[in-house]
């Protein structure tokens, strides 16, 4: 089937393709703004580097836009001067014939005037998160694409870089440092938003597939750890992400055909004149689209999912600049196993239930910025996001040769609803050249609509009639309204062109209990040589939990270490504090020549106030959030969990020039928690190594050079997954893998490898661009562990009925992408 469809992609993308040899051009334009004010900046000189001729040059007009006509297609560099301010050189630029170029600019002003460091065009910062180089990357969006294995998703791409783990080929879980990847914040456009990923579950921040399309995205920042004081509500890392403005003066269309999406994007002017303008975006998952023509995929469980996204820019003259942004995505997926009536040759977890899984995600933000003058700027944002959950299963009875019963009692069914109203405010201001600060505030309204409801069964459970005729099990009804506040304070002072600091302050406070916390950040910068710098940044961070587990109750109470029923379900985890963590980085940046760079640093966190049951046992929720199971504690849990997390990230890079560029980051560290039976484990994300090696290259092809051909490759070496020596006879309880209570972690499977290749084509016609990609992910078919899972024999129900569940196989990936 995939090779039917690659072939049709290939006939796709020639049937379009003018083969023409002429030399084709595009335009470049852009804005150069004041990194602290946001104002235009006029006066300012944008060139075409190594330019013999000088003709492609443009001086930025009164609102700091410019120009410049008839750049040939390919990458290209750029030279960005004014007086006063630090010359930005942008290398790496990809000129297309199919879409005109917009590059944001913005430019700090400089105490001395320094020779040429490359600085590449995706380094956009404000100065109030300038200082705090260490532990964050700046990303661009070319990088999700020209990475093996990052099915365009953000996600995947940043688990390239060094502290970030990357061994679920099931979902993009961003675990950073050792922590949960529910520890990670989502950031769109100064609003924090729900998990933006397909088929998401309830306390987790990551899912097989992104809501977040990489074609809207602008460069972004991505932090792991002693982030700066305007991020909160977050233990591990941040994710923070731009949108990007239409072109405001030609109408352009991106089309893009592949096995993970069939899409559309469409932008141009609203009014040329005023400069507004809009893009909107569509995606459908070609699997089902696929399913829906007849054509055979081999499987019943066919993911469908939808997501979409606009953006509507309004610049006025005098009252600022208006945005409205909006991403969503549905998903549903049904799994039906009670057709299958043959043993396969491996048994699968949950192979005893049909499933049926629907979740929706969605965000409308409205922006307002402005600017007071030269030395102020604010802006203030208005948000509605929302994300549902819909979730029945049925349970599977079988006979020993494997025949399904007919009649399939429902053993689960939950309904999630949570939706948050927000506004976000914050004031910038250049004080003078060496001093600025930036305050602000978010405040969230949410309320929520939770029910869940379960029958516990055991493996012995076996006549469908009986399991009919059980009472359901309530764990969740909630129907409720709270708010989580937010202030901020941020103040960045530079003593001279080498030393500067960055002081701030966050604080929270949850109406739903009143717990509050404040939480001081402050890091150093010592720039001893021009392209060598060391970083010490601390934080102290903490996150509110899981909405749901607030109105969870549990089967049994504690009360001065006494364990009570609680028949009349009091919501005893209502109370829940925040977790809490103090983090400290030491980071070394050196700058070793034009193109390479290497960064060494050093961590330790400490986690405190962490959720753990009120009775001696293992059970802490920073183990919680990398997986499609939803945790329910059966006891009271309190605050007295601890853990730690330390280590060294290494990163060599080598930004592309002379045709190739590469990548290498590797981690060591420890992941450790402290339970409430006293003792000490590892944690489920502590994998103890991790490496990556990423390399690529590129030629023009062609009589005129106007094409390009790029393969690149990426390994990945990281230690494997842990899992625990499991209770067989509590697990036959549940009909699920009970680990053994007092050996948590204690076995880890074998290390996780895996080898992809990516190879793409880019045509430059006359007025379009087309792109073929091939990504083949796995290509050794590395038989990866992922997790144990019970899947008893109906056979032989003396059978051990736990199996080794296995990652991802060989996975070939294509798309086709037209620009016009």
């Amino acid at each position: 089937m995939i090779k039917s469809l690659l072939l049709f992609s290939v006939f796709l993308l020639f049937s379009f393709t003018s083969f023409s040899q002429g030399l084709y051009t595009q335009t470049v334009r852009g804005q150069v703004i004041d990194k602290i004010s946001s104002v235009g900046l006029p006066g300012v000189i944008v060139r075409l580097k190594n330019d013999s001729t000088k003709k492609f040059v443009a001086t930025t007009d009164a609102n700091g836009n410019f120009k410049i006509e008839g750049i040939s297609v390919g990458r290209r560099s750029f030279i960005v001067s004014m007086f006063g301010y630090n010359t930005i050189p942008l290398t790496d630029i990809i000129v297309t014939s199919g879409k005109e170029v917009f590059l944001n600019i913005e430019m700090e002003e400089s105490l001395v005037q320094m020779d040429e460091v490359v600085v590449n065009a995706d380094e956009k910062k404000d100065l109030v998160t300038d200082m705090q180089a260490v532990n964050v990357k700046t990303f661009s969006i070319e990088e999700t694409e020209r990475y093996p294995g990052s099915r365009q998703d953000p996600a995947r791409m940043a688990s390239n870089f060094a502290g970030v783990q990357g061994t679920n080929d099931s979902r993009n879980d961003i675990v950073v440092r050792g922590n949960s990847p529910a520890g990670l914040l989502w950031r769109l456009e100064e609003i924090d938003i729900p998990n933006p990923n397909h088929f998401a579950v309830a306390g987790s921040a990551g899912g097989p597939t992104a809501i977040i399309n990489n074609k809207y995205l602008a460069n972004s920042e991505f932090y792991t750890g002693a982030f700066p004081a305007n991020y909160g509500n977050a233990l591990g890392g941040v994710f923070d992400l731009k949108m990007r403005n239409g072109n405001n003066q030609k109408h352009e269309r991106t089309f893009q055909f592949g096995l993970l999406g069939t899409e559309l994007s469409l932008e141009g002017p609203i009014n040329k004149e005023k400069g507004s303008s809009y893009f909107v975006n569509y995606r459908y998952s070609t699997l089902k689209l696929l399913s829906g023509l007849n054509i055979k995929l081999g499987t019943s469980a066919v993911p469908q999912y939808q997501d979409g996204a606009f953006r509507f820019n309004f610049p006025t003259k005098k009252a600022g600049v208006f945005s409205l942004s909006a991403i969503g995505g549905m998903s549903t997926i049904k799994i039906i196993l009670s057709t299958q009536t043959e043993r396969p040759k491996e048994l699968y977890g949950d192979l005893n239930r049909d499933q049926y899984f629907a979740s929706q995600m969605g965000v409308a933000i409205l922006n307002h910025a402005y600017s007071f003058n030269s030395r102020t700027f604010m802006k203030t944002s208005l948000a509605y996001s929302g994300q549902g959950l819909d979730v029945q299963h049925y349970l599977v009875l079988r006979d020993k040769d494997f025949k399904p019963n007919d009649t399939l009692p429902q053993i689960l069914g939950y309904d999630f609803r949570e939706t948050k109203a927000t506004i976000s405010w914050y004031v910038k201001r250049k004080i003078n050249l060496k001093n600025s600060f930036k305050t602000g505030f978010l405040a969230n309204a949410f309320h929520v609509n939770f029910y869940d409801e379960v029958k516990i069964n055991s493996r012995y459970d076996t006549i469908a009639q009986i399991i009919n005729d059980k009472s359901y099990k309530t764990r969740v009804d909630a129907h409720e309204d709270f708010y989580l506040l937010q202030p901020y304070f941020s103040f960045v002072h530079k003593f001279n062109e080498k030393w500067s600091t960055n002081l701030g302050v966050f604080a929270q406070y949850l109406t739903l209990n009143n717990h509050y916390v404040v939480e001081p950040r402050a890091s150093i910068r010592y720039q001893f040589k021009v392209n060598q710098s060391l970083s010490l940044a601390y934080g102290m961070h903490s996150q509110m939990q899981p909405t749901y587990l607030y109105f969870a109750a549990p089967d049994s109470i504690v009360r001065d270490s006494r364990v009570y029923s609680n028949p009349g379900k009091t919501l005893d985890n209502k109370n829940m504090d925040f977790s809490k963590s103090q983090h400290a980085v030491l980071g070394y940046d050196y700058q070793i020549s034009k193109f390479f760079r290497t960064k060494i640093e050093a961590y330790y966190q400490y986690l405190w106030n962490v959720p753990v049951y009120a009775v001696p046992s293992s059970v802490s929720l920073l183990n919680r959030g990398a997986s499609f199971n939803r945790f329910f504690p059966i006891y009271t849990m309190e605050n007295k969990g601890t853990g730690y997390n330390y280590g060294l990230e290494f990163t060599l890079e080598k930004s592309f020039s002379k045709h190739y560029f590469f990548l290498y980051s590797a981690s060591v560290f420890d992941s450790k928690y402290t339970a409430s039976n006293g003792k000490t484990f590892d944690t489920d994300f502590n994998g103890q190594y991790m490496m990556n090696l990423l390399a690529g290259v590129e030629y023009e092809v062609g009589r005129s050079k106007k094409n390009s051909i790029n393969a690149s490759t990426k390994f990945t070496y990281g230690g494997g997954k842990r899992y625990s020596p499991v209770d067989v006879a509590a697990s036959n309880a549940v009909m699920d893998v009970v680990a053994d209570n007092d050996k948590v972690n204690t076995l880890q499977f074998n290390p996780y490898n895996r080898l992809d290749i990516r190879i793409a084509y880019k045509i430059n016609a006359k007025k379009a661009s087309y792109e073929i990609a091939l990504d083949l992910v796995n290509v050794m078919n590395t038989k990866n562990v992922l997790a144990l899972s019970y899947a008893p024999d109906p056979a032989n129900i003396n059978a051990d009925p736990l199996i080794k569940n296995y990652q991802l196989g060989f996975l070939p990936l294509f798309y086709v992408k037209v620009d016009f």
